[in-house]
C-alpha cells in the first residue's frame, strides 16, 4: 500500500520533521514517491536480513532521530524479516510500531519488551485484537484495561485508537476528546504515524522540555484537531485523510 507511506512522509514533514527519510523494499516505489512527496529522501533497503542497511546505489542510512515501522510494509516473509531485524537492531530513538508490524506480531506483544530504545504501538481495533488475541472491549473502562494490558506486556506506550483514543503507559492514562466519526477512513491511522514521527523526533533531540509520553499525547491531540477543522470546512462525510495533513498546519497554530 504506497499511499500509506506517503500519508507517512507527508504528515511527519506538515508536523515539523526537518528532514523525512523512507526506507523502501520495493524499488518500483522509487518512481511513485516523488510525485506525490518530493521533499522525501528515499533509501532502497538492502535484502530484509539487512534490516536498514541501504543498497550501495542508494544515499547511505543517516541517523535518525526517531522511526516508524509498518505503515503499508505488507505481510510478506520478506516485511516480517525486515519487522524482526528492526526489533533487534539497538536503535535507541522512540519508534512507533503500525499496521503491518503490528500485524507481523500477532499474539506477541512480549516481542517488543527487548527492544532498546522507547516503544510506541498505535492499533486500531482489529490490530489491537491481534495483539491480545481477544476483541476490544465497547466501554471506555473496558478499553482502558485492554490499553494497560497491552501497554504492560509490551513495555511500550499504547496508542488504541478509535473514538477517543486512550494512550497509556502502564502509570499514566490520556483520553483524547478531539477528532470526530468522519476520520473512520483508510488512512486516518497513517497520518498519526507521521506525526508521532515527527513530534518523537523533537522529544529525542530535546528530552528536557518534552517527554516521550507528551511528545505522543500531543500527536494525538493535534491528529483529531486536524480532523474537527477539517470536518467544520468540508463536513464529516466528505473526510478523507489527506484533509488531515492540509489542516494540521492550523492545528497547531491554534495550540501555539
Amino acid at each position: 500500500m504506497p499511499g500509506a507511506a506517503i500519508l507517512v512522509v507527508r504528515a511527519a514533514y506538515r508536523a515539523g520533521a526537518g528532514r523525512v527519510t523512507l526506507g523502501l523494499l520495493d524499488g518500483e516505489m522509487m518512481n511513485v514517491v516523488p510525485v506525490a512527496s518530493p521533499e522525501t529522501v528515499m533509501i532502497q533497503l538492502a535484502g530484509a536480513r539487512g534490516g536498514l542497511e541501504a543498497l550501495p546505489e542508494s544515499p547511505p542510512a543517516p541517523a535518525f532521530h526517531s522511526r516508524v515501522i509498518g505503515s503499508g510494509l505488507g505481510t510478506t516473509k520478506r516485511a516480517a524479516e525486515l519487522v524482526s531485524a528492526v526489533l533487534a537492531d539497538g536503535f535507541l530513538g522512540p519508534q512507533v510500531f503500525d499496521a503491518d508490524a503490528l500485524n507481523l506480531t500477532r499474539g506477541e506483544p512480549e516481542r517488543f519488551s527487548d527492544v532498546s530504545g522507547p516503544v510506541i504501538l498505535t492499533p486500531h481495533g482489529g490490530e489491537a485484537r491481534g495483539l491480545l488475541r481477544r476483541e476490544v472491549p465497547a466501554t471506555e473502562a473496558g478499553r482502558l484495561d485492554f490499553a494497560q494490558e497491552l501497554s504492560e506486556r509490551a513495555g511500550a506506550i499504547c496508542v488504541l485508537k478509535g473514538a477517543r483514543t486512550v494512550v497509556c503507559d502502564g502509570e499514566r492514562v490520556f483520553v483524547n476528546e478531539t477528532g470526530n466519526p468522519g476520520m473512520a477512513t483508510a488512512g486516518s491511522g497513517d497520518v498519526l504515524s507521521g506525526i508521532l514521527g515527527a513530534y518523537l523526533a523533537t522529544a529525542a533531540l530535546r528530552p528536557d522540555e518534552f517527554s516521550i509520553f507528551d511528545a505522543v499525547v500531543t500527536s494525538v491531540h493535534l491528529h483529531g484537531l486536524a480532523g474537527d477543522l477539517a470536518a467544520r470546512k468540508q463536513g464529516e462525510r466528505a473526510l478523507v485523510a489527506s484533509d488531515l495533513i492540509d489542516f494540521l498546519p492550523a492545528a497547531q497554530q491554534s495550540i501555539g
